[in-house]
């Protein structure tokens, strides 16, 4: 009776803040006293929030043990409360768009603590050592605060480089020390990848220290006690897998509420299974056209050198950074090009086949620069970061994903509609491939989470739904996605859905704006809103807040 009780008072808080959270004038909100409340406290109360979402330490890393998350989880109430305390009537749009982001981070730490549990449930949460940038910031998936990112150490280090890489180098072995009595979870898939995670992490620092040689016995020194202590992890996690026999998924109510919450998608787990097995049949239904239609052109022959791979990628961001320019499509930047440049890589030789996305870049490298609107994403968050010191960071849980992977994922057929790939028509079967892979991702990653699938059958349905064999079912490449969108849920669904909510978006601008319409005009103000959820920049740039209601079920 007594735990009854406490989920109903919870909820009631929750319902509380909601009803406070949720958009529309004052007039649906309270007839006390006016409203005295600034943005300047909202700005406050994140800032101190912040600061509290970081665990507290123990032994000089963070404590995730049972007992110091019970009581995160016990003092989250009163951030809950001080933000339920604020009163945005009168508030602009924008000012209100910060508070739903603040509401969402608390609403996502909540749900860890509730339902993910990740530092009791999943090893790879524990992974600290990553020796390449991502795309998205700071990365996908759940990462612990004191992740160590190699790539921003460049050599020859100096020596104040040397001491600081080297003390967090010699964190490692005490904070999977702790992971070690924090992981109690039940969830087999989840372990059994993680334990693979932990693994590469031996090999990064591995590789890390045959990189450093002896240049510096301090940093030697302390590469070879984070060796050791992941060399034991890893032992003592295969060790406890043979205990792991629970579901891994979060299940497809929790899934929804996640989704809405935390993501602010205004969609359930069904509705996305919907959308995406659509995407999934008309790509690979409009593959098929343009392959018929391309039947009697040559295919696309892969790139096979050195120098012709260097050409070629420095030739797809100059044509792209024109047709962007050109075409009126968004307002280009000095700092673009160069975020693309930077990006363009090395060329591979191979024998046989290549990684999906290789298998795309080598026949034309034109469309990954589509996608790489990431970079450019990053390089405005430097260059021109967003006024809001609550958008000007990157947000946590993900919550970016709709946003970044679906604009991403979007300029691929968006670019291909505007024209960018009409000089070679058989790179359009290209975009429908790519188009296709998401959604046989997004679809498995689904069925995995409401525990319909196992973490191997999302891998074989992914594999047999991506064209030409691209995807083989034991591959690195898919088993390190489904393991990402185990672990994030709503990721694995965001490139797609986050795409087809950005044409809505694009819809319903176009409409409102008639025969004044522009592209880049839409382009710069959904890149100038920020990399928020795609529901929020609706609300920005339309002032149409139906999907936040919704969401809030108001």
């Amino acid at each position: 009776m007594e735990m009854i009780s406490k989920r109903i008072l919870a909820a009631s808080f929750l319902a509380l803040v909601v009803a406070l959270a949720t958009p529309g004038d004052g007039a649906c909100r309270s007839t006390a006293a006016p409203n005295d409340s600034t943005y300047a406290q909202l700005e406050s109360l994140f800032a101190d929030w912040r600061r509290f979402q970081i665990p507290p330490r123990v032994d000089e890393v963070f404590d995730y043990l049972p007992s110091a998350m019970a009581r995160q989880h016990r003092q989250l109430k009163e951030y809950f409360s001080r933000l339920s305390r604020i009163d945005t009537t009168g508030w602009t749009i924008s000012q209100r768009i910060d508070y739903h982001l603040v509401l969402a981070e608390m609403y996502g730490l909540d749900f860890d603590h509730r339902v993910r549990k990740p530092w009791a449930r999943d090893p790879a949460f524990y992974v600290m050592v990553f020796p390449s940038q991502t795309d998205v910031v700071p990365r996908e998936g759940p990462v612990i605060p004191n992740a160590i990112e190699l790539w921003q150490y460049s050599q020859p280090f100096t020596a104040e480089a040397i001491e600081e890489l080297a003390d967090r180098l010699l964190k490692i072995p005490i904070q999977l020390d702790v992971a070690t009595r924090a992981l109690t979870g039940n969830a087999r898939d989840l372990w059994l990848a993680g334990t693979a995670r932990m693994e590469q992490q031996l090999d990064h620092l591995t590789r890390f220290a045959d990189e450093i040689g002896d240049s510096s016995l301090r940093l030697a020194s302390a590469v070879s006690e984070a060796i050791i202590g992941t060399r034991f992890f890893v032992r003592w996690l295969k060790e406890q897998s043979v205990r792991k026999t629970g579901p891994s998924g979060i299940g497809a109510a929790n899934y929804t509420w996640y989704l809405q919450k935390v993501h602010l998608v205004p969609h359930s787990w069904q509705e996305q299974v919907t959308l995406v097995d659509r995407e999934l049949a008309r790509s690979h239904a409009a593959l098929r056209l343009e392959e018929h239609r391309n039947r009697h052109l040559s295919p696309l022959e892969p790139i096979s050198s050195e120098e012709e791979y260097d050409q070629r990628m420095r030739d797809a961001v100059d044509s792209y950074i024109e047709f962007l320019d050109e075409q009126a499509i968004l307002t280009v930047e000095d700092y673009m090009r160069d975020a693309l440049m930077a990006r363009i890589g090395t060329f591979s030789p191979s024998d046989g086949p290549r990684s999906f996305f290789s298998e795309v870049n080598y026949r034309e490298p034109l469309i990954m620069r589509t996608h790489h609107h990431h970079w450019i994403d990053i390089a405005r968050m430097s260059e021109s970061p967003h006024p809001s010191p609550i958008r000007s960071t990157p947000l946590l849980s993900n919550i970016f994903d709709s946003r970044a992977e679906g604009l991403a994922t979007g300029m691929e057929e968006m670019m291909m509609h505007a024209g960018l790939f009409d000089d070679e028509p058989r790179t359009r079967e290209l975009v429908w491939i790519m188009l296709a892979q998401r959604a046989a991702r997004a679809l498995a990653a689904l069925r995995m989470h409401a525990n319909e699938y196992t973490m191997q059958e999302a891998m074989d349905f992914a594999s047999r739904w991506t064209p030409r064999g691209w995807l083989p079912a034991d591959g690195s490449l898919v088993r390190r996605e489904q393991h990402l969108y185990l672990q994030q849920p709503g990721y694995g669904t965001s490139y797609v859905v986050g795409k087809l909510d950005i044409e809505h978006l694009l819809a319903d601008y176009a409409r409102e704006k008639g025969s004044e319409f522009q592209l880049r005009n839409f382009m710069d103000e959904l890149s100038a809103a920020g990399v928020i959820p795609v529901s929020l920049i609706r609300w920005e740039v339309t002032g149409q807040d139906d999907e936040i209601r919704m969401i809030h079920g108001k």
